[in-house]
């Protein structure tokens, strides 16, 4: 017997209960995103390598991406992230588009990844983008579909923060601590690494960028100082709009905050869900005012977020906050096939209660009706219907409620509102 092929390293099977989390996650998303008016768009899942070397970062490009060349000689990347695509789609139609954007996706990506719980090389991610309002305020939105989010999945604010930072903030300090603007980028890609190393390995990196003692001791106090926000007018007015909109508990200021895109330009954020006492990043973004232009578009402000799916799933289930697990049928209605002569009658009877409105499940062979129930109640069908050569010549149908174990006969054309009435009065119990 051959040996059954493995799937790639890094990549997922989703059985249906595996599916019905990854839905149920794209349902919250997609409910949480249109409350606050945004709407739903996607892009390819190829795009040429260009595109993402224009300024997600070298790590990004060179060793994250899944990259191949073409029968042209293109270099073509599987999509890392989404935020290059959705700022090259709205350069393409820029001036025909009515500003303020408000887009979300929800769709597969891929990054060349170590695989470990909660990483791999190719999972879902949610985007929230909002492009063409410059301002604190908007930034503060984004937080609070983050919040609204969170709250709706059951993450309570002590389960979950959304950590804020700005970098037009951070390089002012920066400054101060003397430390040129061309080394900026090295030093907030050192910030980003904080909480991922170990002090002595961080520590000895600050040395090989060429931190002097005093400036590593000022940048140490500088990730400590818990007031700084206090000292960015931006900072202020998004806390301030935070606040209004009802999302303060679930948001912090946080100076070690940077996130590791180079592209990003003012307010940053981070949310972080807290479970065994592990701090785990499930979602960040940040303001990004300069990307369009890198693209070949006109000067436009964006702010936006992403969250995997992945992650997500990993925190969710350690909290008990998952939907139950089940493989089972999403059709509540299953009709059975009596024997040869009804098989036809049975399969007319499925597609007038489809036409009803109903999902119905009919079985595809002549068994006997006992193993038609057993199968019915494995896959989680509510109803069964029987239609039998008795019933066909008296226009009747026996419905047969899997639950209760009652079956009673209706009129075949009443059999539809009938079986719908029992689905309802489950939904009302």
């Amino acid at each position: 017997m051959a040996d059954i092929i493995q799937p790639v390293k890094g990549t997922r099977d989703f059985y249906p209960e595996d599916k019905a989390v990854i839905t149920w996650l794209y349902e919250k998303m997609g409910e949480v995103s249109e409350r606050f008016g945004y709407q739903e768009f996607d892009g390819p899942f190829l795009e040429y390598i260009d595109l993402y070397a224009a300024k997600s970062g070298e790590e990004l490009v060179k060793e994250q991406s899944f990259v191949f060349e073409d029968k042209s000689g293109n270099l073509l990347a599987l999509r890392p992230e989404l935020t290059p695509t959705l700022v090259r789609m709205i350069a393409q139609r820029q001036q025909h588009l009515y500003y303020p954007l408000r887009w979300w996706s929800f769709g597969p990506f891929w990054r060349y990844e170590s695989p470990q719980k909660g990483r791999g090389r190719e999972f879902f991610q949610w985007n929230v983008d909002l492009i063409g309002a410059d301002s604190p305020e908007a930034d503060a939105e984004l937080a609070a579909v983050m919040a609204a989010f969170f709250q709706e999945i059951g993450l309570a604010p002590a389960q979950t923060r959304i950590l804020i930072n700005n970098r037009r903030l951070m390089d002012r300090e920066l400054a101060k601590l003397e430390i040129p603007p061309h080394e900026r980028n090295d030093i907030f890609h050192l910030i980003d690494k904080r909480d991922k190393m170990e002090f002595p390995e961080w520590e000895a990196y600050a040395e090989e960028l060429g931190l002097s003692l005093s400036q590593m001791d000022g940048l140490q106090a500088l990730l400590e100082n818990d007031q700084l926000w206090e000292e960015s007018e931006e900072l202020v007015r998004f806390f301030k709009a935070v606040d209004a909109l009802g999302a303060s508990e679930y948001v912090e200021f946080a100076p070690y905050i940077i996130r590791g895109l180079d592209y990003y330009t003012g307010t940053v954020f981070e949310a972080q869900a807290l479970t065994a006492d592990v701090s785990r990043a499930i979602a960040g973004g940040g303001r990004y005012d300069d990307l369009l232009s890198d693209v070949g578009g006109d000067p436009l402000p964006g702010v936006g977020f992403a969250a995997g799916d992945m992650v997500l799933i990993v925190v969710l289930e350690e909290l008990g906050l998952l939907p139950e697990k089940r493989d089972q049928t999403p059709a509540p209605v299953i009709v059975t096939v009596f024997d040869e002569d009804t098989r036809m009658a049975s399969f007319s009877l499925a597609a007038e209660l489809r036409r009803a409105g109903l999902k119905v499940n009919c079985y595809p062979e002549v068994e006997k009706l006992g193993k038609q129930f057993r199968h019915a109640n494995r896959i989680g069908s509510r109803v069964a219907t029987i239609l039998g050569p008795e019933e066909l010549a008296e226009g009747m149908v026996a419905v047969k409620d899997l639950r209760e174990r009652d079956q009673v006969q209706v009129p075949r054309d009443e059999a539809a509102e009938y079986i719908q009435g029992l689905l309802e009065k489950d939904l009302s119990a």
